[in-house]
């Protein structure tokens, strides 16, 4: 079941049991998924405790007179024997426990208890010190109460915590004698703290989830012992269901992805007598793998688009036992299922009928022929007759057995009584697979020759990378990379040829061209004639320059036209059309929430608070008596910077542009970033409007992309300029020095890890050659046009330099001259500022930026009363109130498609 092999010899009575040698060994530990959802649920309760202890102190304060009067009544002999006996069983109960574990010799559990519980008691003198020191004073008349003999009682308990973090980590709780100990301890030793006033109901609450959420912590960091049932497990198993095995050989090739890593394990068993068995083993460690992109999947895709989670192993074997006896009754080829049975608590196993055969993926391209493609269409009939949906249908799932007889595997993911639209998925991922082995035309016609034109037709909304398999989005993101290396070879050496032709046409014309004979004149006609020869080999030279650049735009874009590729799933949609013209194509949107969207709402969830609350703590008094001359400054400044924006865009873009559209362009700008990232809109926008301008594609990109590389390199040595100059200063608030040598030296440490991590230098390389691509090109044509590169640089500068004072202004509108502070400082701020709000994901840098303003400013020397409402004025005039204008702009900029 997965793979062409031979089963060994029936074996004799006599032969004993084994596992093939080959099997491949399980890892000691593994990281559970449920422990780290259990983590992440603790550190959860223990901020909500901690909330209800600053902010429900009335509550809090409540309960506690109530729990002091109750336990008034309570005789002191009970309370002082109840305290005896619990302070002996907390200690002796891990005791017995530990000496169990040590004589069936399971001692790496009681390591794990034992890291746990030092790791507790940290935690537990830490928040401690916390608590007595820095914690409000609500949190901390919650958690302590006065003793007698004067001083407060511990927030959290130094010995309870370690406790239950042993216990946890050890697995007391999963045994159903030693949990009721553990509770019955736990709850005794409660009671006694509570009625002899040791300790608060918070606390004790408290310490229970600092030791439940460090226990859960350290086994997620160190790993649990792996239980998963081995081959002689699986063998025991069989014999107890009635089947006599002999050996169990593991299947390989079975892939491990984040959509098919819950498929099981998988091995072929030879009997004494009969034919041999195909065994799938189920453990809840395989059903756990890819939790958190199945949990993603279900948050962002439509509920109809995604199939339920398997809850637990009994759910999972009924549901692949139903799916296996539905689709032989709907006459589809699949595996019978014979037999099932749990191996243990944390595992199952499924006993098929052996079906010995190849993936679909396994086989090579010319034994795919047309009537094994048509072959697997009608097993997807025959499931869509009794509205069955496989919902996996990769190559990896499609069997073919000796006799070229098609067979559907995994059908565990699959779904009874599915919807249109789940169906309608199934076909487009049939389509895909097929098509990537044999082509968009050929797996259409065998789906349309067997589904019928309409059926195929109608999957085409589904035609999107969102509703395949995690494994085919890759493969096509794989081949698009491949395609896009092949354009760019093609358009590169394109480039080289016509650019060799050029210089081969200049020197034949050169070596063959006629020696003009010099006729004598007067001195007077000599000037002027030589004057108009210059000029006419001026006009000459510039017209060659540009049908120069004319000949190699159009052998540019012809080449790119020769070799662009449209992508499989472009071709299917060809081919489709071309059968029913009228079939719709507009996706189906499964999407409910994408990535980017969820980042950048709770980002701007926190930026709006961030926000909100500056704005508040803003007195109107301080707004009232602001400098209007200074505002007035500032809004002079934030103009300029627009003008400023034109001229560092224009001068890395050889081509004309106008200038003013062009500056019309960064007010547009100034819309597109309230709803995108800051490092993304502006980039998008310029890049657009240079290709509605005239400039190729990917020229554009490319002047967009030196634009963006030599502002990153000016901002770097402005940075380093300011800080310079602000370290000269004699200045006592302001030690930018060291901020300088700190901010370098973490740079150096940014850089080297990302050097010294593989999988880190990987990403950042393959994102800067895609964002730099043709940038070095594009400089060089920038080079040789000296008023071309004065523009970008002045621009740039220039833009930095309206920030600066507009910055500047919004602080003297409200503060004095003594509270005045230098350009130096104020420009090391905005660029580190600025750098932030480029990196951060909020549209704008909403919050990121204000933070670091303001932050930075208090650093420097200025009150914060001052530095408040002096970044907000800043973002103002240079965020917000620019969004309307920006908006008049980018509409009228769109009726003229210019963007």
């Amino acid at each position: 079941m997965g793979q062409d092999t031979q089963p060994p010899e029936e074996g004799r009575a006599d032969v004993p049991e084994r596992v093939s040698g080959d099997e491949p060994l399980l890892a000691a530990r593994v990281h559970r998924p449920s422990d780290l959802m259990r983590l992440l649920g603790g550190l959860l309760a223990i901020g909500l405790v901690l909330a209800v202890a600053a902010f429900a102190h009335f509550t809090t304060s409540g309960l506690e007179k109530d729990i002091n009067a109750g336990a008034g009544g309570a005789p002191d002999v009970f309370v002082k024997i109840a305290g005896l006996v619990s302070s002996i069983a907390v200690l002796l109960v891990p005791v017995a426990f530990a000496i169990e574990r040590l004589v069936k010799r399971d001692g790496l559990r009681i390591a794990d208890g034992v890291l746990a519980a030092v790791l507790a008691h940290g935690v537990t003198l830490a928040t401690d010190l916390w608590v007595a020191e820095a914690a409000p004073g609500t949190i901390r008349d919650a958690l302590t109460q006065p003793q007698s003999g004067g001083g407060l009682t511990d927030p959290v308990h130094n010995y309870l915590a370690p406790v239950i973090a042993y216990m946890t980590a050890v697995g007391m709780a999963r045994r159903p004698r030693w949990r009721v100990s553990l509770w019955a301890v736990l709850l005794l030793d409660a009671f006694t703290m509570l009625v002899a006033g040791y300790t608060t109901a918070l606390s004790i609450v408290l310490t229970v989830l600092i030791g439940w959420t460090v226990a859960y912590g350290t086994l997620y960091a160190v790993g649990s012992p792996n239980v998963r049932p081995t081959g002689q497990t699986l063998l025991a198993g069989l014999r107890r269901v009635g089947f006599r095995p002999v050996t169990a050989l593991r299947a390989e090739g079975v892939p491990d992805s984040a959509d098919s890593g819950d498929r099981g394990r998988r091995y072929i068993v030879t009997l004494e007598d009969g034919p041999p068995l195909d065994v799938t083993v189920v453990d809840r460690e395989q059903q756990a793998h890819g939790f958190f992109y199945r949990a993603w999947r279900r948050i962002s895709l439509r509920t109809i688009t995604t199939r339920r989670s398997i809850v637990s192993l009994r759910q999972a074997l009924e549901q692949e036992a139903l799916l296996a006896y539905a689709a032989i009754a709907a006459g589809a080829n699949a595996p019978k299922l014979i037999a099932t049975s749990e191996l243990g608590p944390d595992a199952v196993m499924l006993v098929y009928e052996h079906i010995g055969g190849r993936s679909l993926d396994s086989l090579d391209d010319h034994e795919i022929t047309d009537e094994l493609v048509r072959s697997a269409w009608r097993q997807v009939k025959a499931l869509q007759s009794r509205r069955i949906a496989h919902r996996r249908l990769t190559g990896d799932a499609i069997l073919v057995d000796r006799s070229g007889r098609v067979v559907l595997t995994d059908l565990r993911g699959g779904e009874i009584a599915a919807g249109d639209l789940v169906l309608r998925m199934d076909v487009a991922q049939l389509l895909t697979t097929l098509g990537l082995r044999v082509g968009a035309e050929r797996a259409v016609a065998a789906a349309v020759e067997v589904l019928g034109p309409d059926t195929v037709a109608d999957c085409l909304p589904l035609l999107q990378p969102i509703a395949l398999s995690r494994s085919t989005r890759a493969t096509l993101r794989r081949l698009a990379r491949e395609r896009s290396a092949r354009e760019r070879e093609a358009v590169l050496a394109a480039s080289e040829a016509a650019k060799r032709e050029r210089e081969l046409a200049k020197a034949e014309a050169a070596g063959t061209a006629p020696d003009h004979a010099v006729v004598p004149a007067a001195a007077g006609s000599t000037r002027a004639g030589t004057k108009a020869v210059a000029k006419a080999g001026t006009k000459a030279e510039k017209a060659e320059k540009k049908a120069d650049k004319k000949a190699e735009k159009r052998a540019l874009d012809t080449a790119l036209d020769e070799a662009r590729e449209e992508d499989l799933l472009a071709q299917i949609r060809q081919q489709v059309l071309l059968i029913r013209p009228q079939a719709p194509v507009e996706p189906v949107r499964l999407e409910r929430i994408k990535p980017r969207t969820l980042v950048s709402l709770i980002a701007g969830a926190v930026a709006a608070y961030f926000l909100l609350s500056q704005i508040a703590s803003t007195p109107l008094s301080t707004i009232s008596q602001a400098d209007w001359r200074w505002v007035a400054a500032a809004v002079l400044f934030s103009s300029l910077s627009y003008v400023a924006a034109a001229m560092s865009l224009l001068g890395f873009v050889p081509e004309r542009v106008g200038f003013w559209r062009t500056v019309v362009a960064q007010v547009a700008g100034s819309f597109v970033k309230i709803v995108a990232p800051a490092a993304v809109g502006g980039v998008a926008l310029n890049t657009r409007f240079l290709q509605r301008s005239g400039v190729r594609p990917g020229l554009a990109v490319a002047s967009v992309g030196a634009s963006q590389l030599f502002g990153l390199g000016a901002h770097i040595l402005l940075l380093l300029s300011f800080g310079y100059l602000t370290g000269t200063e004699k200045s006592q608030s302001f030690t930018p020095s060291r901020t300088v040598i700190a901010g370098l030296l973490t740079v150096a440490v940014l850089v080297l890890v990302v050097t010294a991590i593989p999988f880190m230098r990987k990403f950042v390389s393959t994102r800067l050659r895609s964002l730099f691509a043709g940038v070095v090109p594009r400089m060089l044509d920038v080079l040789q046009r000296p008023v071309k590169l004065l523009t970008g640089i002045g621009g740039m500068l220039l833009l930095t330099g309206a920030f600066v004072l507009c910055l500047d202004a919004s602080i003297r509108a409200f503060g004095h001259d003594s509270q005045s502070i230098s350009y130096a400082s104020v420009a090391v701020v905005f660029l580190a500022g600025n750098a932030l709000g480029s990196a951060a994901p909020t549209p704008g840098g909403v919050g990121a930026v204000e933070g670091a303003l303001t932050f930075g400013l208090v650093a420097v020397g200025l009150p914060l009363e001052v530095a408040t409402p002096a970044v907000l004025l800043y973002r103002l005039l240079t965020l917000w109130l620019p969004v309307l204008p920006g908006w008049l702009c980018f509409n009228w900029l769109t009726k003229r498609e210019a963007l």
